[in-house]
């Protein structure tokens, strides 16, 4: 009996880790197509799965919380929201539905309930909820409500009381109250902190500790770094830095920005220079100091890096490609790319762990 027993222990360790797998999802706009693939850590190797065509324009994606959906945004018309269902086993997606969008949508992202998913739009200058039904669809239209020009980013802190959004050309970042319950927003007091003129912030994220919401700017390739007060739902601006590389003498285009897990590093994609920016975290202050560059796939628009911290995957717009950089742990630096071509004009990356 003791001999079985520790037998079917060997066995179930054996099938253990077999049974987990990371899952990757590439949105590729030109080819209006979602590439599927499988992240091999031991192997530090990605490996194709599938290719879906989901007939649009398809850009900004994100994974419901319980990792059984893949909502991507299309950016052809009709403006719609693809809720495509994630076969925990394969990684394979199966389209759940479509619901529209009020307009073409540079970012989508969830609230903290998975009840609703907020949009914002570029080209229109708004944000807008969408009701997500029991089955995990998206739903229709909720609340539109318009912003300044070219809004971009748009995410719920962890308490999912407060809500922020960038207007790219109006220089500034809204706050909002967030009606969880009702799925509505209103403005927060005060409603905007404005930026540089002409600084174009983009994409922006919360450390894990919601102490600080670090900015980073489109136009002119600024990082910021702001105090949150997370009881108010404000802005305090503690530090600027820049993600262009020493000489830089090009036009600024940055496009995004990720902590890693456990937020001792962060890392910045800018397009003109086709180059990922490193910077150390201080624990304490929540402050950046610069690493250096780290050439990477042309025009680099969008990136993620995995929840064990150890890797990074950046899609390059005119490359056709990604790449997967392995993260040193002790130094933060990325190691050599292994490239993967992928369809046409990659900008968006998902990656979901499933147990």
């Amino acid at each position: 009996m003791k001999k079985k027993t520790i037998a079917s222990l060997l066995w179930l360790a054996a099938i253990g880790p077999a049974s987990a797998a990371t899952w990757v999802y590439v949105s590729n706009a030109d080819s209006q197509e979602i590439s599927v693939l499988e992240l091999d850590r031991a192997q530090g190797a990605l490996k194709p799965v599938q290719t879906l065509n989901v007939g649009g324009t398809v850009m900004p994606m994100v994974v419901s919380h319980d990792k059984r959906v893949l909502y991507a945004a299309l950016r052809s018309q009709p403006f719609r929201v693809a809720s495509l269902s994630i076969d925990g086993a394969t990684g394979k997606l199966q389209k759940l539905g479509e619901a529209p969008l009020a307009d073409s949508m540079a970012n989508i992202d969830l609230d903290a309930s998975g009840k609703w998913l907020f949009a914002a739009s570029y080209q229109g200058g708004k944000i807008t909820v969408n009701s997500i039904g029991k089955d995990g669809a998206a739903g229709p239209v909720h609340q539109l409500i318009q912003t300044g020009p070219n809004a971009h980013a748009i995410h719920a802190d962890a308490s999912n009381r407060f809500v922020l959004a960038t207007s790219l050309g109006g220089d500034n970042v809204s706050s909002w109250r967030f009606d969880a319950e009702k799925g509505l927003l209103s403005p927060n007091d005060p409603p905007l902190t404005t930026t540089s003129a002409k600084s174009g912030p983009r994409h922006f994220i919360w450390d894990k500790a919601q102490r600080h919401v670090y900015l980073l700017d489109e136009l002119d390739a600024a990082l910021h770094v702001f105090a949150w007060d997370a009881v108010r739902g404000t802005l305090k601006l503690e530090q600027s830095t820049t993600t262009l590389p020493a000489g830089f003498t090009g036009k600024p285009w940055a496009a995004d920005l990720h902590l890693t897990p456990d937020g001792r590093y962060l890392y910045a994609s800018e397009r003109t220079s086709s180059t990922l920016s490193a910077f150390k975290v201080d624990a304490a202050t929540g402050q950046l100091q610069p690493l250096g560059q780290t050439p990477t796939e042309k025009v680099p628009r969008g990136f993620a890096i995995d929840s064990s911290g150890r890797y990074l995957i950046a899609a390059g717009q005119e490359s056709h490609g990604i790449s997967l950089y392995a993260i040193d742990a002790a130094t933060g630096a990325l190691g050599k790319p292994q490239h993967l071509d992928v369809g046409k004009n990659p900008n968006w990356i998902e990656i979901v762990d499933m147990p």
